[in-house]
C-alpha cells in the first residue's frame, strides 16, 4: 500500500511538471517578443523542472540520489531566475524594447500620483 501511495504521489508530481514544461514550450513558440518568451521559459524551467525533480526525489526514496536531486533543484530555483533577470537586463541595455499595449514607464508624474486626473 505504501509503494502504491509513493508511486501515485511521485507520478502526480511528474505529470504536473511535464504539463508545465509542455505549456512553457508552447509559450516559447506563441509569445510575440523576447520578454514574454523569457517569462514562458522561466516558468517552464522553475515550475516544470521543479515538479519533475520533486517527483523523482519521491520516487528515489531516502538515498544519495535524492540528495543529488535536491542540490539540482536548489540550483534551478536560485540560478534560473537570476539568469532570466540578467538576460532581460542585458536585452534592455542592448536596446530591445518590449511590446506593450500602453507605455507605463512615465506613469508617475513626480507628485506621487499615477498620472490620472482626480476629482474631489
Amino acid at each position: 500500500m505504501k509503494d502504491l501511495l509513493v508511486d501515485l504521489l511521485s507520478w502526480g508530481f511528474i505529470l504536473s511538471g511535464s504539463f508545465f514544461v509542455l505549456v512553457g514550450a508552447i509559450g516559447l513558440l506563441r509569445m510575440p517578443d523576447l520578454f514574454t518568451r523569457m517569462h514562458a521559459s522561466s516558468v517552464m524551467e522553475t515550475l516544470g523542472a521543479g515538479l519533475l525533480i520533486t517527483g523523482l526525489m519521491i520516487q528515489a526514496g531516502p538515498t544519495l540520489i535524492t540528495l543529488k536531486l535536491l542540490f539540482l533543484l536548489a540550483l534551478f530555483f536560485f540560478a534560473g531566475p537570476v539568469a532570466s533577470h540578467a538576460l532581460a537586463q542585458a536585452a534592455l541595455h542592448g536596446g530591445v524594447e518590449p511590446m506593450l499595449h500602453e507605455d507605463r514607464r512615465n506613469r508617475l508624474d513626480g507628485n506621487g500620483t499615477d498620472g490620472a486626473e482626480r476629482t474631489p
